[in-house]
């Protein structure tokens, strides 16, 4: 392994499908000082591991580049492998993969009446996405982060970004809670999904209706429930146990959602609770709302 001075060289590789935020993440990470490149050809990656290796002084610690579907199909099945050798010669590298649900791509070509890369006089739009998300599979399955901006907007993009990109240290694992609305769809980003709609619902009670899981009349209500208490005692060994596995794994990321129906009262107080239990533990959590 090369032997580098200073603080530790840092590489995020962004890839994942067109329309799903590419540009807003290395924008905001071009704000927080990682020098950024963006459509870079898989086939240069190695002249820039090189720079980074090498020539400690030509650039700076922290860099981010971009990489799409454009590259031929050969150069992006080879990424995984250029990643590991990145890893072996001392540069910590992460790849993180944007996507976002076909029917809110589409609505932002349509809205923004820009040209699908993929897409041509040939190709519809629709079957530019179809291919794409074909081609970039093995990369999401591959990805050390997975963002899905189907429900963002672009402060929350930067935001996430920023907590758990840019402040994250390459050797901490960083714990995202997501609380969600099965009406919504299962976020895309989820390692671990916890389903509660079988729990008491506070929304059929018309007092607690207009308050969500971080409230206290919500909170007071929920915790009186056997059943929420059990669940949220088994939560909590079932992530007490494994968590600990994830790191020894040496992850960077770790994704657990939590759903109910709507996203606004059981999966909120269940997110919030779990999350102050392993912020207590010195973890490196984060909390997100999806539907609130």
């Amino acid at each position: 392994m090369s032997e580098l001075t200073g603080k530790e060289r840092r590489l995020i590789i962004v890839s994942g499908m067109s329309g799903a935020g590419k540009s807003v993440v290395l924008n905001t990470l071009e704000d927080l000082d990682f020098y950024c490149i963006d459509n870079l050809p898989v086939s240069l990656l190695k002249h820039l591991s090189a720079l980074l290796v090498n020539d400690k002084d030509e650039l700076p610690v922290q860099v981010a580049v971009g990489i799409d579907a454009r590259n031929p199909a050969e150069s992006l099945s080879s990424l995984p492998d250029s990643i590991a050798r990145l890893r072996n010669e001392g540069i910590a590298t992460e790849l993180v993969f944007m996507e976002a649900g076909d029917e809110e791509l589409t609505k932002r070509y349509s809205e923004t009446r820009r040209k699908h890369p993929l897409s041509s006089e040939e190709v519809s739009l629709a079957d530019a996405i179809t291919n794409e998300r074909s081609i970039l599979s093995d990369l999401s399955d591959f990805a050390d982060l997975r963002i899905d901006t189907s429900h963002s907007v672009v402060h929350d993009l930067r935001a996430i970004v920023r907590d758990r990109i840019a402040l994250r240290t390459s050797a901490e694992l960083s714990i995202l809670f997501l609380s969600f609305g099965f009406k919504r769809g299962v976020p895309r980003e989820a390692d671990f999904v916890f389903d509660v709609r079988c729990l008491p619902n506070p929304h059929w009670d018309k007092n607690l209706r207009r308050y969500t899981g971080k409230d206290q009349p919500v909170v007071d209500f929920l915790m009186a429930q056997t059943m929420v208490v059990d669940m949220l005692d088994q939560l909590k060994r079932f992530l007490g146990y494994w968590i600990p596995k994830f790191e020894d794994e040496n992850r960077s990321y770790l994704c657990i959602a939590v759903g109910c129906t709507g996203g606004h009262h059981r999966s909120v107080f269940l997110t919030e609770q779990l999350a102050a239990c392993f912020t207590g533990l010195e973890k490196k959590v984060l909390i997100r709302h999806r539907d609130l």
